[in-house]
């Protein structure tokens, strides 16, 4: 279905089951936030919330408070509040850390499983277009570990299968890629892996909140995500990770700290981890960002991930066929995959003024961003995006581009976050 007017676009947000959830985000005037894959709106919440621990909690109950509050407990009730949005179990996620210590975490205990298993197998498998720090983290530990740990690297999804062989100990994947918007079948990538000996580890940073994921039905090994972008957790909230069952007990994470204890406060000079997923904890927890989490997933648990994920199929199609058919005549290149289960929640165009035609859009109200080569990243939230945003953002992309006001001198000069 394409809407071929605005009045159109309007009756589909009048008719919106989903329509209502906007009411529970803090949305400034006059702008269409289309960037909630780097950045997810303020829950309304939120505000309260956070003043609620630093008035309350922290002010007023101190260090009471991580009993009489709950601030112990929260990574692992967060986690709980997390699980079906990843087609996770109940305590089997941990929200924590960043993404990135939380990768170095699984990954390192995944090759630790892979060590006992298949000594020779010291290969890590990725995309050249992962997200950066995840290849980072990886040539890291690898430098780290020396004795052979080295990472190969596909230059498309079409090589992994070749990719992975004898010698490989992990296939470390992004479910949905960050530049291109591109989803990866998890279900068959794992199969693929087990079948050649290897563990999976899956970054769901572009996934979380934005497609339905099955964790557990598709066999993964490890897997984790960030809190601010489809979740709505605030910016640099705390990251989540997952380990399936049959792992978590394998071994402690090597970043063994006391809240990974099995008793912290028992203050023992030997390590002990905990069982079960807390033991890939680490260091006394950020109980402000933590807070604010809870107020995005709570929002969650007003609809489900196949009603989101329709809306989300709804707005991209229309995105795409709108900026074709308005957008067309100038040097736009689609780069994300127009099949459905190849699509995660964003669409991205290959433009040759790319950056400057993003920073004309932001200074008109159409927020997105920009990625390098070239690329305008369009994202779409369904709990608060709505089928007239999609008309107007596409109405100003497409006047800044026939009226050339992309070309003006302030729009190209870089900025240090783009």
């Amino acid at each position: 279905m394409t809407a071929t007017t605005r009045e159109q676009c309007l009756s589909l947000d009048r008719q919106d089951p989903l329509r209502p959830l906007r009411d529970a985000f803090a949305l400034p005037d006059g702008v269409i936030y289309l960037d909630g894959n780097s950045l997810g709106a303020r829950p309304r919440a939120a505000a309260a919330r956070a003043a609620q621990v630093v008035e309350q909690e922290w002010g007023e109950g101190l260090i009471r408070s991580w009993n009489t509050a709950g601030w112990f407990e929260l990574p692992q009730r967060l986690g709980n509040l997390l699980a079906p949005l990843v087609g996770a179990g109940e305590d089997e996620v941990v929200v924590t850390d960043t993404t990135s210590v939380n990768l170095f975490k699984v990954l390192a205990a995944a090759l630790r499983v892979q060590g006992l298993r298949s000594p020779a197998r010291r290969v890590i498998v990725s995309e050249r277009s992962n997200f950066p720090t995840d290849l980072y983290i990886a040539q890291g530990l690898a430098d780290l570990l020396q004795q052979g740990y080295s990472l190969r690297l596909v230059d498309s999804p079409d090589e992994i299968d070749a990719a992975v062989r004898d010698d490989t100990a992990v296939l470390m994947l992004t479910h949905v890629n960050y530049k291109t918007g591109e989803m990866l079948d998890m279900a068959a990538l794992t199969e693929l892996a087990h079948a050649r000996g290897a563990l999976t580890v899956w970054d769901l940073a572009h996934s979380a909140g934005a497609v339905p994921v099955a964790l557990r039905e598709s066999g993964a090994d490890y897997a984790v995500g960030c809190t601010y972008k489809y979740l709505n957790g605030g910016p640099g909230s705390p990251a989540f990770l997952w380990v399936a069952p049959a792992l978590r007990d394998a071994f402690w994470q090597p970043l063994s700290g006391w809240w990974g204890h099995a008793a912290p406060f028992a203050m023992e000079p030997d390590y002990r981890p905990r069982s079960g997923v807390s033991r890939f904890l680490c260091g006394t927890q950020p109980m402000t960002s933590l807070a604010m989490v809870e107020c995005g997933l709570e929002i969650f648990g007003r609809t489900d991930m196949q009603a989101l994920r329709a809306k989300s199929l709804q707005l991209t199609d229309l995105f795409i066929a709108l900026v074709e058919a308005r957008c067309g005549h100038h040097p736009l290149t689609l780069v994300t995959p127009r099949e459905h289960a190849r699509r995660g929640s964003q669409v991205s165009f290959a433009h040759p003024q790319g950056y400057a035609v993003m920073q004309a859009l932001i200074e008109r109200g159409v927020i997105g961003d920009y990625r390098e080569p070239r690329i305008i990243r369009f994202g779409f939230t369904p709990l608060y995006t709505g089928f007239a945003d999609v008309w107007d953002a596409v109405e100003v992309l497409r006047d800044v581009l026939d009226s050339g006001a992309y070309e003006a001198a302030r729009f190209q000069t870089r900025t240090a976050v783009t």
